[in-house]
C-alpha cells in the first residue's frame, strides 16, 4: 500500500486525543467485521517506527532494494506539528544519495532553504566574534545543503507505506525467534522480522526497550531559543548581507547563535523570505526547572535583552521582532548508546534504532542529520546481507549497532564537549569545530560529560 504525505493541519493535543480514541473505534468495528487481518509477514519485513528523515530515508533504502517495510508515525499526517527548523548536510550527503531513488535525489534542491541558489560543490562555515563581529573563522565544507525538515519528510515519503496515528504501546517477540508483534494505542497491531526505532530523540521504542530511566535523554546544563521570522524588504536584505545562507556567532559573554535563511519564496522579494536563528547559553537545570513555566512573551524578553550584548545582524533581528512573536525554547539535552546502562537488547537482531532515537546529540557542530542517515544507509546495507540470506539476522544486526555505537556515540560525547567549550570563551578556539572543523570523529570518552553534566 503505497501513500504520498498525509496533509493535514497541525491539531492541539486534545484533538488528537479525539482523534485516537476515534481510530480505536474504527480499528474494533473493522476487526469485529473481518476487515482487520495483517497478512503474515514475508521474509525480511521491516516495521520503521516514526516517520522522521531517518526513518523515511530508511524505508526508501529498503524500498530501492526491494525489501517490505511499513513506516508507522503517532501523529495524524507528516505535518501535524506547527514548528519546522532546517539541517545542515554534508558528509553524509553520499549515503542519502545512496539510499534514494534518481528522481528524488533530482529534486533534492527543491528542500533546500534557498531553492533558488544551487548548492556549491566547495563552501565554508564563517564563525564571528558575535560582540565585535570581527571573523574568527572559515569552516570549509563541501557539498553543504541546508535542509528543510518538513520539505525533506515530505520529498522522502513519497511512495512509501506509511500507516498514522500509530502509537507505540509495546513490542512482542516470538519463541521462535523470527518475529516482533508491535502494539499500538488504538488497539492494532504489526508484525514483522525487524522493528527499527526512527522515533526521534525523546524515542517512546528506546524507552520500552531500556526503561523511561535509563532510556530518556540526559539533560544538559545549556539552553537555547530559536527564533522563524520574516521583515520589510528593506530589513531583509540588511540582515542577509552578511552572508546569503548561514553564519555562526560567538559571544565572549558566553552565548553561541547561528543565523540563516529558512524559506527563500521569492529571491526578488525580500519580503517573503523566512529567517531562521538562536541563541543558546549556560543554563544550569535549576534555572531551567525555576523558568519551565515561563510564557513565550517572557522567553522573547529574555532574549531580546541577550541579543544587546551582539552585533548585527542578530541584535537587530531581535529588536524588530513584535512583542508576541513566537519563539522556541528548549534545554539541551544527549543520549550516549556507548554510555554505561544504555546498551539494550536486540532480541536476535528483531529490534534496533536510528538517528536520534539510537543517539541524541547536540547540534552546535552539526553532525546530527549525517549520523542519522548514515546510520540509514549502513542499517539498510544490513537488512539486504541478512534478507539475502548473506548473513543471520542477529549477526547483521549486531554488526550494524556496534559500528553505530562507536561512531555516532563518539560523536555524542564529542558533540557535547564542543557545546561546553563554546560557551567559555576562554575554551572556544579547543573545541572540536574549531580543531576539527565538521568532519566526523569519535575520539572523545564518556568522562568528559560527567563533569559537564555536574555543572
Amino acid at each position: 500500500m503505497a501513500s504520498s504525505p498525509s496533509p493535514c493541519s497541525p491539531l492541539p493535543r486534545s484533538s488528537h486525543r479525539r482523534q485516537r480514541s476515534m481510530n480505536v473505534f474504527r480499528n474494533l468495528w473493522a476487526a469485529v467485521m473481518g476487515k482487520s487481518n495483517p497478512a503474515d509477514p514475508s521474509p525480511a519485513t521491516v516495521l520503521i517506527v516514526g516517520a522522521g528523515s531517518t526513518g523515511l530515508a530508511l524505508a526508501q533504502g529498503l524500498r530501492k532494494s526491494g525489501i517490505p517495510c511499513v513506516v508507522v508515525e503517532k501523529y495524524d499526517c507528516l505535518d501535524a506539528r506547527s514548528r519546522d527548523w532546517n539541517m545542515g548536510l554534508h558528509w553524509g550527503v553520499s549515503s542519502l544519495k545512496s539510499l534514494v531513488p534518481d528522481h528524488l535525489w533530482d529534486r533534492i534542491q527543491s528542500v533546500q532553504v534557498d531553492p533558488h541558489a544551487p548548492t556549491a560543490d566547495h563552501d565554508s562555515l564563517n564563525f564571528y566574534n558575535a560582540q565585535s563581529g570581527d571573523m574568527m573563522a572559515s569552516i570549509p565544507v563541501q557539498y553543504f545543503y541546508r535542509l528543510r525538515r518538513r520539505k525533506l519528510r515530505g520529498l522522502l515519503a513519497e511512495g512509501l507505506d506509511i500507516r498514522y496515528g500509530k502509537e507505540l504501546r509495546l513490542i512482542e517477540y516470538s519463541k521462535d525467534g523470527k518475529f516482533a508483534t508491535t502494539w499500538f494505542e488504538d488497539g492494532t497491531s504489526i508484525t514483522s522480522h525487524l522493528v527499527v526505532g526512527t522515533d526521534g530523540a525523546h524515542s517512546t521504542l528506546r524507552q520500552t526497550l531500556l526503561g523511561p530511566g535509563n532510556g530518556s535523554t540526559q539533560r544538559l546544563p545549556y539552553c537555547a531559543t530559536f527564533v522563524q521570522a520574516r521583515y520589510s524588504a528593506d530589513r531583509a536584505r540588511y540582515l542577509r548581507k552578511v552572508h546569503p545562507l548561514y553564519l555562526a556567532g560567538i559571544n565572549p559573554a558566553g552565548y553561541f547563535s547561528f543565523f540563516g535563511m529558512h524559506d527563500i519564496q521569492d529571491p526578488n522579494d525580500p519580503s517573503t523570505w523566512t529567517f531562521f536563528f538562536y541563541v543558546s547559553w549556560h543554563s544550569p537545570l535549576e534555572e531551567q526547572e525555576r523558568t519551565a513555566n515561563w510564557t513565550n512573551a517572557q522567553r522573547l524578553q529574555q532574549v531580546k535583552e541577550l541579543s544587546q550584548t551582539f552585533t548585527d545582524p542578530w541584535k537587530s533581528a531581535f529588536d524588530w521582532l513584535p512583542d508576541d512573536h513566537q519563539v522556541w525554547y528548549m534545554g539541551l539535552s544527549d543520549f550516549d548508546p556507548g554510555a554505561k546502562d544504555h546498551h539494550w537488547d536486540n532480541h536476535g537482531g528483531r529490534v534496533t534504532m536510528a538517528g536520534d532515537a539510537a543517539h541524541a546529540m547536540t547540534y552546535q557542530r552539526g553532525q546530527g542529520l549525517n549520523h542519522s542517515i548514515t546510520d540509514a544507509a549502513k542499517l539498510a546495507e544490513a537488512v539486504k546481507q541478512f534478507a539475502s540470506g548473506k548473513a543471520a539476522q542477529a549477526d547483521a544486526i549486531s554488526s550494524y549497532e556496534e559500528e553505530m555505537i562507536a561512531r555516532a556515540g563518539g560523536e555524542v560525547r564529542t558533540s557535547t564537549v564542543n557545546t561546553a567549550m563554546l560557551h567559555n570563551w576562554e575554551k572556544v578556539q579547543q573545541s572540536p569545530v574549531m580543531q576539527s572543523g565538521m568532519t566526523p570523529q569519535q575520539q572523545q570518552q564518556p568522562q568528559p560529560q560527567q563533569a559537564i553534566r555536574a555543572q
